[in-house]
């Protein structure tokens, strides 16, 4: 598991490793992962196990890589919804590879909202810059999500209320402050920092160059 963490890391991958397997789905679903690489022998129950129940609750492609290397075990773990099955030893470019062709695919089929490199996948709330990603809560991703139709112009603050909560006849006036601020912070965690920009007296925009 170290050394696929160290290989995937050197090609520019942010990893996470589930390193219990007393609850292994709540870690794998809390990671929010792009794209989820599982074993069959895994301690105290079947990778195939694991495969059919992530499937049914996310939209994350999931890759078997395993020593077991029967045509049977290939095709039920591709039958369980398994995006790849690639058979151990296996070169760490070659894995590179895969998963490289898997995470072009799932973004090709993904309902996303692009402005420059960035790109949001509406139908999870994720943002996606590179190889990074963070998924955000519905209000902010909705929030963005505005933004980024509106890209290049600016969206108003009136225009965001309505869109959001429906006028702001009943609103808090600080509700949108509140909110944006959230967001930055958790654009922030994936080096986002920058691309909400205020426009005094008008709104929002996004600022993309220079990211």
């Amino acid at each position: 598991r170290e050394e696929l963490e160290h290989a995937l890391s050197r090609e520019g991958y942010r990893v996470v490793s589930v390193s219990s397997f007393e609850e292994p789905e709540k870690e794998i679903l809390e990671s929010g992962p792009d794209l989820i690489l599982l074993d069959v022998n895994l301690p105290g129950r079947s990778g195939f196990e694991l495969c059919k129940w992530l499937k049914a609750r996310v939209s994350a492609p999931v890759l078997i890589l395993t020593a077991r290397d029967t045509l049977v075990d290939e095709l039920y773990a591709l039958g369980l919804g398994a995006d790849d099955f690639l058979t151990k030893p296996c070169h760490p470019k070659r894995l590179a590879a895969r998963a490289e062709r898997i995470l072009k695919t799932y973004q090709e089929m993904r309902n996303l909202v692009r402005a420059g490199d960035v790109m949001l996948d509406v139908d999870t709330g994720r943002v996606i810059w590179g190889k990074q990603s963070v998924t955000l809560p519905e209000t902010e991703w909705r929030i963005l999500k505005l933004l980024m139709k509106r890209y290049p112009s600016v969206a108003g603050k009136q225009e965001i209320v309505d869109a959001l909560w429906g006028g702001g006849e009943y609103v808090d006036e600080n509700i949108l402050q509140v909110n944006m601020a959230r967001l930055r912070k958790n654009l922030d965690s994936i080096g986002l920092k920058h691309l909400v920009k205020t426009v005094r007296g008008s709104g929002y925009c996004l600022e993309v160059t220079g990211l």
